[in-house]
């Protein structure tokens, strides 16, 4: 017998069990984001390399030790290209508005759900092949499209019945001028304390020292206690931002807690950033998290433009979901079971079936197949789920009559075939 092949470490199979509250979950987000106006945008899983290295930063753990890259097999005289399985989604979406001309003097507010791949070490709720579910926003500058989109976001925890297990975690990074001068005052400090440093923040000191701040060492976390804080060196157009944002967040009734050593782990963002943590799962987790990036899309070979979202992993999401609110359950895969037993009777039920679903189409029919008894293809009914079942035997497929029998009352009666449909519409709404 030859060797089973087995999936890759850190990427993972969903089966039909787990899939039906994934596509609940994400029936419910996307719902939400279009009731705002948002566009859905769709890019590629593969980009060039460099895209990642110049949006994220070379000294972030991302690219130094996460990314999936490698080189393009050279065609027909091509130059090899190193190309990177996408770690992130923002990246992308700038490129793609960029390249297609979409950013340019233009308001554009997009969304996108997919895969994206890192390599680091698989555990609970964070994989190697994960998926993620972004927003982003270009063209618009002040605190009122970032408070929107934090809106956005509470309104999903709302529907998923989450709102009471997450926590918003806010801080505004200033300009990067303001942040170079806060980077040599946070160097110059760790600089005395190097000896007590565990070795991620010795190397991070030099080449990222805000990282520093988001370090898990808990004796690290005691020696910041002292160190200069982030809001001493922010600008005053950085301040009044931030300002405004926590005025709308007030004014929408929605919690928040400053945190001045919330950074982000990725280059590209300044002024605002926002986290949504909860500590349902354990250890406190991210479940969502985002901030401004206004000079990215420069950054990347366009013009000046604004922009500003956010990004959360489907699987970490999904764990709380679960975790959380008991109630929330998969839609049922199958509203309506068709049996039939005897001779003829299989073609008049695959016919039925057709004609069901062309003047329902938002019914949900499976026909029973493999034959079987009347009790075994009730039994199968029951096992996916389904609230009714219509039933043909010989004397029904004569007459072109259906039995619609009720399978949780039990109550049942006999209808002509051409009179299901309007029935059914009654039934399953």
């Amino acid at each position: 017998m030859s060797k089973k092949i087995q999936s890759v470490r850190g990427m993972n199979d969903y089966l039909p069990k787990d899939t039906g509250i994934w596509q609940r979950v994400e029936e419910i987000i996307k719902r939400v984001v279009e009731s705002y106006g948002y566009s859905e945008i769709r890019t590629p899983v593969l980009e060039q390399t460099p895209l990642f290295k110049r949006a994220i930063g070379e000294v972030t753990d991302v690219v130094e030790k996460e990314m999936y890259t490698f080189n393009d097999r050279e065609r027909d005289g091509e130059e090899v290209t190193s190309l990177t399985m996408r770690p992130e989604g923002t990246a992308g979406c700038v490129r793609a508005g960029i390249e297609r001309g979409l950013l340019y003097n233009q308001e554009q507010r997009l969304w996108y759900l997919g895969p994206m791949f890192r390599h680091e070490r698989p555990q609970k709720g964070r994989y190697r092949q994960f998926h993620q579910m972004g927003a982003e926003v270009f063209g618009l500058q002040g605190p009122d499209i970032d408070a929107e989109l934090i809106m956005l976001t509470a309104r999903w925890w709302r529907e998923l019945g989450i709102a009471e297990h997450v926590t918003l975690e806010l801080n505004s990074i200033g300009s990067l001028d303001a942040r170079a001068k806060y980077k040599e005052a946070l160097t110059a400090y760790l600089e005395q304390y190097k000896d007590k440093l565990d070795e991620d923040c010795k190397r991070r000191m030099y080449t990222n020292p805000l990282r520093v701040l988001d370090s898990k060492n808990p004796d690290v976390q005691i020696l910041l206690n002292d160190a200069p804080t982030l809001p001493d060196y922010l600008d005053e157009e950085s301040k009044a931002h931030f300002a405004g944002l926590c005025k709308f967040l007030d004014s929408a009734g929605i919690g928040y807690k400053i945190n001045p050593r919330l950074v982000r782990g990725l280059d590209y963002y300044n002024r605002t950033v926002f986290e949504w943590v909860t500590t349902s799962l354990g250890a406190q987790g991210t479940v969502c998290a985002g901030g401004r990036y206004d000079g990215l899309v420069e950054q990347l070979g366009g013009h000046p433009t604004s922009g500003v979202g956010f990004a959360m992993g489907l699987e970490r999401l999904v764990l709380l979901v679960q975790a959380v609110n008991p109630d929330f359950q998969a839609d049922k895969i199958v509203d309506v079971y068709l049996i039939s037993s005897g001779e003829g009777t299989q073609i008049a039920a695959m016919q039925l079936a057709e004609n069901l679903r062309d003047t329902l189409p938002k019914l949900r029919l499976m026909t029973n197949y493999g034959g079987g008894n009347f009790k075994k293809q009730f039994s199968r009914a029951d096992k996916w789920g389904a609230n009714i079942a219509l039933v043909m035997g010989e004397n029904e497929v004569a007459a072109g009559q259906v039995v619609v029998k009720d399978l949780r009352n039990g109550e049942q009666q006999t209808l002509a075939q051409a009179e299901a449909a309007t029935y059914l519409a009654t039934l399953i709404g």
